[in-house]
C-alpha cells in the first residue's frame, strides 16, 4: 500500500512496492582517494559530508556513496521515500511495511527496524550470496 511521505502506511501488504532511489554503498579505505578515482570516471560529487567519512556520487542517473569506516562490506541500498536525487517522493512504501512483508514471507535480518516506530529507519537482509541489503529510509 503506497501512501503520502508524510503518513506513510505500516500495515503490510501482499506485494512490496518500490524500494525507493537504488545506490551501490561502497564501504572504502581512503575517502580522499575513492572520491579522487570515481571522479575521474565521470562522477560528480552531490554530497560531501567528509568530516563524517562519507560523500554521494553521480554519473547521469547511477548513484554511489563512499563510507570510510562505516561498513564492513559494500552494500546494496535503497531508499524509501526518495528519487534517483534524494528529492521527497509523493508516496511510497514504509520501511516497516517493507520488513513485515519480508518478515512474513520469511527473509532473516541482520539488523530490524522498530515496528512500532515512524519516520526515519532502516533494516538489513542478505541475499542468498551473502550480499548485504540497506533499506534506508530518511523521510
Amino acid at each position: 500500500m503506497t501512501t503520502p511521505s508524510s503518513t506513510p502506511s505500516s500495515t503490510p501488504s501482499s506485494t512490496p512496492s518500490s524500494l525507493g532511489a537504488f545506490s551501490i554503498s561502497l564501504a572504502v579505505a581512503d575517502l580522499s582517494a575513492s572520491k579522487a578515482f570515481y571522479t575521474k570516471l565521470g562522477f560528480e560529487v552531490a554530497g560531501d559530508y567528509a568530516e563524517q567519512g562519507w560523500a554521494i556520487l553521480r554519473n547521469g542517473t547511477v548513484t554511489i556513496g563512499l563510507f570510510q569506516g562505516m561498513f564492513e562490506r559494500n552494500l546494496l541500498t535503497f531508499n524509501p521515500g526518495w528519487d534517483a536525487n534524494a528529492n521527497p517522493v509523493e508516496s511510497f512504501t514504509d520501511v516497516r511495511e517493507l520488513q513485515a512483508k519480508l518478515e512474513a514471507d520469511g527473509v532473516e535480518f541482520q539488523s530490524k527496524a522498530d515496528p512500532d516506530g515512524e519516520g526515519p529507519a532502516s533494516f538489513v537482509v542478505t541475499d542468498p550470496d551473502g550480499n548485504p541489503v540497506l533499506i534506508d529510509q530518511h523521510v
